[in-house]
């Protein structure tokens, strides 16, 4: 065993990097300035007490905490793995409670539980891509939630000018302090109960595309490269 995956083993390590990488999210947004673009769409659903589902693709994790309204309760749903649970202990610093699964791993239980969430009036936010991928390729288990909830789907992003892209599958984008950065919001996407299989592909590829667009818009505003979805051609389809 390597001596990082041997240190990541420890409870207490993991808890310390965690609350460490909590105090690094907050320290990039408060040296930072950022602009909401769309924030209307999602404050309309909080005012009224309406549940959605928050999608944003996987590379993009790491200051979406910030794009949320604190009083509106959120369960992110995260991977069993020991990875996603670091993730899951990381974002439980800023008051976000998770559920274990993916949106294609997990199995029935993980749906149950967002839907329960959905049901109570609260929020269930998934990256469509993860745990593993292909990069920015929406898989069909969040049309499943969408239908069965009766909830829209909202696609958001960030950008920032002041990044490293990482070389991992999801090209996860580590921002640095002092940026300027967009949290960029779209357009809700309904999903009706009676899809058949054509329609709920046809709903699938409205979420890629939608999501695509934020993230792109979000690194245009920037002045950065946008990053490109994965070739279906070289990796697995969704």
């Amino acid at each position: 065993m390597k001596p990082f995956k041997r240190a990541l083993s420890n409870e207490a390590v993991r808890r310390f990097l965690c609350r460490l990488g909590a105090l690094y999210i907050r320290l990039v947004h408060t040296t930072g300035t950022w602009t909401i673009v769309r924030g209307h769409i999602p404050r309309r659903f909080w005012d009224e007490g309406k549940p959605f589902i928050l999608c944003f693709w996987h590379g993009r994790l790491l200051m979406m905490p910030y794009c949320w309204d604190r009083n509106a309760d959120i369960h992110m749903l995260i991977s069993q793995h020991r990875d996603g649970q670091i993730i899951a202990n990381t974002v439980s610093h800023f008051g976000i409670q998770t559920v274990a699964g993916s949106s294609t791993r997990g199995g029935a239980a993980a749906m149950r539980a967002m839907l329960k969430v959905l049901k109570a009036g609260a929020y269930v936010g998934i990256t469509p891509d993860g745990p593993r991928g292909p990069r920015m390729r929406a898989s069909d288990g969040i049309i499943g939630v969408a239908r069965l909830a009766g909830v829209p789907i909202i696609p958001a992003a960030y950008g920032i000018n002041r990044r490293s892209v990482l070389s991992s599958w999801d090209r996860f984008i580590v921002a640095w302090p002092f940026g300027r950065g967009v949290m960029v919001w779209g357009e809700p996407i309904e999903v009706p109960r009676d899809v058949d299989e054509e329609s709920s592909e046809a709903a699938r590829l409205r979420v890629e595309e939608a999501l695509n667009a934020v993230t792109r818009e979000a690194d245009d505003l920037c002045g950065m490269i946008p990053i490109e979805p994965a070739q279906l051609s070289e990796e697995a389809t969704p």
